[in-house]
């Protein structure tokens, strides 16, 4: 049990009334229009402790949403993981066997290993593969200012700012440990149209961070181009500040659980000076590349192969 317990300010909602989908897969619900145009996913859950997600989804559910051209679906993924969400510990329902946002490839996906989050992949990769434009939706151990991560393709960056929220997009290249679902072969391409996108709506449990993900997810749809004009114009008549992209030049991977930053960092912390030292493993030292450099997601939760921090630098365009 840990030694304190997190502050919670919103509530996790009750998804069982969308446990039988429409799809052929539980927690899955597609709406298909008359008219042709792109299909669309919107995916929540993929670590069951990051409830804004569900909420989100939970909110479109609720509105009836419905795509006036293509195909809108909305994905509950790591069910079996949110089912165990308690407010004594909630960061223990991340996974229940592995994170699910580490085996997004065709070696874990066709291959004959098991595990809980890696059964619920394979059950819901007939979507991944037929989806045009994917948002997937997740929050931060850290209370830092919500961001979008691109990857590196143009594509998805080009299409971030038509979303235009949140105000920090991130290109980076994902993790050691695996590819996340925004990582997929099919969406990583850059000569191929299929586009994803990962938003980091703020701390897990944060009031603000639900509703950055409802705003975002329904400027996502308008920029999808799926929904009628008026049904999302309350969203975009909300101002919005303008964005600025950090690219990551570095990613650092912990080789140990001996790791630890030389100071308490939130994340989006820009380093004057290059050769500053930021952190230590073992007998290794690790600094700053260049001046200026942004720190991005650093972690609380060092273990061997994990991403301990991303560095990187605002981009002029």
């Amino acid at each position: 049990m840990p030694f304190f317990r997190p502050l919670i300010e919103i509530e996790p909602p009750d998804i069982t009334p969308y446990c039988v989908g429409n799809t052929g897969i539980d927690y899955v619900w597609s709406f298909a229009a008359a008219e042709p145009g792109p299909h669309v996913v919107i995916s929540a859950l993929i670590h069951g402790n990051e409830i804004c997600g569900a909420i989100a989804l939970d909110h479109l559910l609720r509105a009836s949403v419905r795509p006036v051209k293509g195909k809108l679906t909305l994905a509950f993924a790591n069910v079996a993981a949110y089912r165990s969400f308690n407010r004594i510990d909630p960061n223990a329902a991340r996974y229940l066997d592995e994170d699910m946002n580490r085996v997004w490839n065709p070696a874990n996906l066709d291959g004959p290993r098991m595990s809980s989050e890696l059964r619920r992949a394979r059950a819901l990769r007939p979507v991944v593969d037929t989806a045009d434009i994917l948002l997937d939706i997740h929050s931060m151990t850290l209370a830092s200012m919500p961001l979008m991560l691109t990857g590196m393709a143009r594509k998805h960056l080009e299409f971030a700012r038509r979303v235009g929220v949140p105000a920090l997009l991130v290109r980076d290249s994902g993790h050691a440990a695996g590819p996340r679902l925004r990582d997929y072969s099919r969406f990583d391409d850059p000569a191929t149209p299929p586009i994803s996108l990962l938003v980091e709506c703020g701390h897990h449990w944060a009031r603000g961070t639900a509703e950055v993900a409802i705003e975002t997810s329904w400027r996502f749809l308008a920029a999808a181009g799926v929904l009628a004009p008026s049904e999302a114009a309350r969203w975009l008549e909300r101002p919005a500040a303008p964005q600025q992209t950090v690219l990551v030049t570095h990613r650092i991977t912990a080789d140990s659980d001996d790791f630890s930053f030389d100071k308490e960092y939130l994340g989006l912390e820009v380093i004057p000076r290059a050769g500053t030292v930021i952190a230590r493993e073992g007998g290794k030292i690790i600094r700053t590349p260049y001046d200026n450099c942004v720190l991005v997601m650093p972690t609380r939760r060092f273990a061997k192969g994990q991403t301990a921090v991303r560095l990187g630098y605002f981009e002029r365009d």
